[in-house]
């Protein structure tokens, strides 16, 4: 683990002494991904005004997995999928959120969140540590109906919220229509139907004028979801 990591938020009120080794561990984790609540996304919430964070997207996720699984265009496994959901942003916690449209930032996230995953997998139990480090790794490389299926929420979820917004950050300069079409995309990789109805929110996003069309924007990087 990397020296700026090394202190841990449980260090900040230790845990008691007596406490079996294997749990120990695992509560250290769960401590530690508390600080998911504080990784704020771009995306505005539909209920307040403010931004949501990494651990209310990934909650939002899991609940549209429960309720949308029926349109997979493939059986999907719910359970299975929630679990990926759930864990895709964790490694944010040390290794920041990237927007969608931030090229610049987008420079290395890869990389950077794989050492992230390491370092913050490795505080579970070895068995535990393996399997979680797994269904990260499946879910960023959508082999699986399931993987396919997650990843499409992830990007339905946020132009959801940009709807119930009125655009919300499809209105930041430099992004147009053309350009969420472009990155919501992937969604139809698991879902026609979804994607249809993602396609129909876009569309009439830009007839209300929420987005830019192509011509009347330049394309300097930005950073909606």
């Amino acid at each position: 683990m990397s020296e700026e990591r090394r202190n841990l938020l449980v260090d900040k009120t230790p845990l008691p002494d007596g406490i079996e080794e294997r749990l120990r561990a695992q509560l250290t984790f769960l401590v530690e991904v508390d600080q998911l609540k504080t990784v704020l996304r771009q995306s505005p919430l539909a209920a307040a005004d403010r931004r949501e964070n990494d651990a209310e997207h990934s909650w939002h996720l899991a609940m549209m997995v429960a309720v949308l699984a029926e349109h997979s265009d493939e059986p999907i496994h719910v359970g299975h999928t929630i679990e990926l959901v759930l864990l895709h942003d964790l490694v944010e916690i040390y290794a920041g959120d990237t927007p969608l449209y931030d090229s610049v930032g987008g420079a290395g996230q890869q990389e950077r969140e794989a050492v992230a995953a390491d370092d913050l997998f490795r505080l579970l139990p070895d068995d535990q540590a393996r399997r979680m480090r797994a269904l990260w790794d499946e879910f960023e490389e959508r082999t699986t109906p399931e993987a396919r299926f997650a990843k499409a929420m992830d990007r339905l979820q946020p132009l959801l919220l940009n709807w119930m917004a009125r655009g919300g950050t499809w209105r930041t300069p430099g992004v147009t229509a053309d350009d969420v079409r472009a990155r919501k995309a992937v969604i139809g990789d698991a879902s026609a139907s979804l994607w249809t109805a993602g396609r129909r929110l876009i569309d009439e996003g830009e007839r209300r004028g929420w987005s830019r069309g192509a011509a009347s924007e330049d394309r300097r990087p930005a950073a909606p979801c």
